[in-house]
């Protein structure tokens, strides 16, 4: 069987590098944002951010997609132009949870303090493939991520969502290359800008 699948493997990669065709998906529960975070042509507003992975039981090489989440979660800092982001941190283990009471303690210790505090929570980043027949092959990648938004004052709850963003297609190939592209693009994806005429949370 497995001899059978490296032939189908060897045999449709050819075609799959040249006839993949990706699409991006993403699919989101939970509470999405009433009002949005930000607005373009508006001040931005301040925010902390604070994410950790919580990988699968068996999720193989944690330590290297780690690597890849950090350099993900920096990318996505360095790119939106959505929050104005005073502290970005990876959440230590050592410190526990990372519940709504910790994280607005950690924030409300920085001076200003900012007006919002997100938790960033890294459930899945890699590659996917599934082979079936006749011959084809379904691959791209994958992002799982939980997001949660507070706003400091209060510790008000703005956004809460588990999202499942995966970019690919039939005959569709990938590795690990983008995957610190991909989870960037999928907190785009959830703390997306609104039009400059859509009204911005008060601060």
């Amino acid at each position: 069987m497995q001899a059978r699948l490296r032939k189908l493997f060897v045999a449709v990669v050819p075609l799959a590098l040249h006839a993949g065709c990706a699409t991006t998906t993403d699919r989101s529960s939970g509470l999405a944002p009433q009002q949005p975070l930000c607005v373009e042509g508006q001040p931005r507003p301040s925010a902390a951010l604070y994410w950790k992975p919580q990988w699968r039981a068996d999720q193989k090489e944690p330590q290297a997609r780690e690597a890849l989440a950090r350099r993900g979660i920096e990318r996505f800092v360095a790119q939106q132009r959505c929050l104005a982001f005073t502290e970005v941190e990876r959440w230590p283990d050592a410190h526990g949870a990372a519940d709504d009471e910790a994280l607005v303690r950690r924030a409300g210790a920085i001076d200003p303090p900012p007006v919002l505090v997100l938790r960033i929570v890294v459930r899945e980043l890699g590659p996917r493939l599934l082979l079936g027949p006749p011959a084809l092959v379904e691959g791209g990648t994958e992002v799982v991520i939980d997001t949660r938004v507070l706003r400091l004052a209060g510790a008000q709850p703005l956004v809460d969502l588990h999202t499942q963003w995966r970019n690919g297609g039939a005959f569709v190939i990938r590795g690990v290359r983008t995957l610190d592209a991909d989870l960037s693009a999928a907190l785009s994806a959830v703390l997306r800008p609104a039009a400059a005429d859509t009204p911005a949370p008060r601060p």
